[in-house]
């Protein structure tokens, strides 16, 4: 009842960070993983090749999103929403009508940008800044938009693909978008009073109450809790998106399906959704700090079938468990550097934040596509992936307690 009422009397907001989130999948790796197999017959690619294609056009949106990311706080909001929904729709077109390699590259920096960068920085950001007390429940409401786009929309992806073309598929989700994005942000933010520009008072008792001072993107660089926590932060982005970006691969190498295995993100979703609504009301009670360090082991533990079991049982516990630790990830992400940092420049912080998870998955395509062509087994892989995961947990917990060091 608490989540309902909540939830009902912040309906609109909430609705349109919701809404922002779950577009967002049309720049994830899962989505454009449905798509692996045909996008590298079309250009003639490896898995490394498109692996090494991916990693540039990520790591090239990262380095925009800094630049990009931190104009949320200097402008309307309805302005800068409706800006990234109308470039997310551009490049899905982009993506379908590429006809050469360069094209191609091209779409998947764009899509990268708008969908996986902006769309999620757009609504996380303008929700933490709104809430201060219940941003832990706000956060997680709308961070079910994640698991809930990936769970239906890569299904429906799936299913079209048995009637089009992947070029198609990719017209009918950019008209879709075009269709039923843009009218419903512009009518939810229709009376919205500007966050950014209109309400310095609350953003001033925020700080004032929060970490001393007010904290910009240079001297969180020079802050060591930066980067304590960045690589437990880093890993869940990193390790699945390696492997469902390379899903074709996995399915194949266990046995499975890909639709038996994709079918599998229903559970993944419902897992995350669960966990993420649940998260937010630790965080709003304990804090995201204190539950960062644990938030890898359900991850560990799905890595571990993973890597010793070919049954298909086994990609049920790995999407499960996966999902656990994504719904935990996804809303204390939301309300971490808010909680050490403020909000008085929380774009340019989360932007700054964003870019390393951006990276992060644009190095785990190419890399984990460099260890299949090498020949080196999904098990293996799963067991680096563990041994990583592992020693980021550990590394986040030394920061609890550890005082700021603001240069």
């Amino acid at each position: 009842m608490e989540y309902l009422s909540f939830a009902w009397k912040n309906r609109r907001f909430l609705a349109f960070g919701l809404l922002l989130t779950f577009f967002s999948c049309f720049g994830q790796s899962y989505f454009i993983a449905v798509f692996n197999k045909d996008i590298r017959g079309a250009f003639s690619l490896s898995h490394g090749e498109f692996g090494l294609a991916y990693a540039i056009a990520t790591v090239s949106s990262a380095v925009c999103l800094i630049w990009v990311g931190r104009m949320i706080d200097k402008t309307r909001l309805k302005t800068f929403a409706l800006c990234v929904c109308g470039g997310l729709i551009v490049s899905c077109v982009l993506l379908a009508a590429a006809p050469v390699f360069p094209a191609l590259l091209f779409a998947l920096f764009a899509l990268r940008l708008t969908g996986q960068g902006l769309m999620v920085h757009t609504s996380v950001t303008s929700i933490g800044r709104h809430f201060t007390t219940e941003r832990g429940r706000a956060v997680s409401i709308i961070s079910m938009g994640g698991p809930s786009g990936q769970a239906v929309m890569a299904l429906a992806a799936v299913a079209l693909t048995a009637w089009l073309t992947w070029r198609q598929v990719w017209l009918v989700m950019a008209a879709f978008s075009a269709l039923a994005l843009i009218p419903a942000v512009a009518r939810l933010l229709a009376d919205h009073q500007d966050e950014h520009l209109g309400r310095r008072t609350r953003e001033e008792e925020a700080s004032a109450s929060g970490p001393q001072g007010v904290w910009g993107r240079r001297e969180v660089l020079k802050d060591l809790r930066f980067y304590f926590i960045m690589p437990v932060s880093l890993a869940p982005s990193f390790i699945t998106t390696g492997f469902f970006f390379h899903m074709a691969h996995l399915v194949e190498a266990k046995g499975w399906s890909l639709a038996f295995f994709t079918g599998a993100y229903t559970l993944y979703t419902l897992f995350s959704i669960s966990l993420t609504l649940l998260t937010g009301l630790l965080i709003d009670r304990v804090g995201a700090v204190r539950i960062l360090p644990w938030h890898l082991a359900p991850l560990c533990a799905g890595l571990a079938v993973l890597a010793g079991s070919d049954h298909w049982s086994a990609a049920i516990l790995y999407m499960g468990l996966t999902g656990v630790t994504v719904g935990v990830r996804i809303t204390i992400g939301g309300a971490i550097w808010a909680e050490i940092y403020g909000v008085e420049n929380l774009g340019a912080i989360r932007s700054l934040a964003t870019s390393f998870m951006v990276v992060s998955t644009a190095l785990s395509p190419v890399v984990f596509g460099w260890l299949i062509d090498y020949g080196v087994s999904v098990e293996s892989i799963a067991l680096m992936c563990l041994a990583f995961a592992a020693g980021a947990s550990v590394l986040s917990g030394a920061s609890i307690g550890m005082g700021n060091n603001r240069g």
